[in-house]
């Protein structure tokens, strides 16, 4: 997230699924303006613990919404998902279309995401590539810079096997940019 909050001057980012705010308080302690948005009044109540045990809690405004109903108003210049995924019906792809129309020109959607399971668990799962990912925000590519789009793999310690061994990962990663006049 650091390398494509750091392309942008310090204004507004919306965290989309910021559970516990982790993500949101960084920001804010880099001199963003974050709201950050959950389902979850339980993850919400936590978030504004952890905001106020740092300091920043002018910074963040947190907000439950279902985000296919209910939505954030305005605009943002920094847009991110972290892994906005559920094992229950979710209308992700028009959450991420929603989150696509709340950048402002300018301003840069991240969307992060799994593409596999853990390499020690069985691979049970057949995960989109990032093209395919990025084709079901059905946007005009004509009004966004791709910044970055590939599926990087990464090792995972916070996540343990059956034997305790860690692991490889691969995510997706689409990192756009909204085009100035758009």
């Amino acid at each position: 997230m650091a390398r494509w909050s750091e392309t942008l001057p310090t204004s507004t980012a919306l965290d989309l699924g910021c559970s516990e705010g982790n993500s949101s308080v960084w920001l804010a302690q880099q001199g963003w303006q974050v709201t950050g948005v959950d389902i979850s009044t339980t993850a919400l109540t936590r978030a504004a613990q952890h905001v106020a045990d740092a300091g920043v809690a002018e910074r963040i405004d947190f907000q439950q919404h279902d985000m296919e109903y209910t939505f954030p108003e305005g605009q943002f210049s920094f847009v991110y998902a972290l892994y906005l995924q559920s094992p229950v019906a979710f209308p992700r792809d028009t959450v991420l279309r929603k989150a696509a129309r709340a950048v402002q020109p300018g301003g840069v959607l991240l969307i992060i995401e799994h593409a596999s399971s853990p390499s020690w668990a069985p691979q049970m799962k057949q995960f989109p590539t990032p093209q395919q990912a990025l084709a079901t925000l059905d946007l005009n590519l004509d009004q966004w810079d791709t910044l970055f789009l590939g599926a990087p793999e990464r090792e995972v310690t916070e996540m343990k096997g059956p034997n305790g061994e860690t692991g490889v990962v691969t995510d997706n990663i689409i990192a756009l940019r909204r085009k100035s006049g758009y």
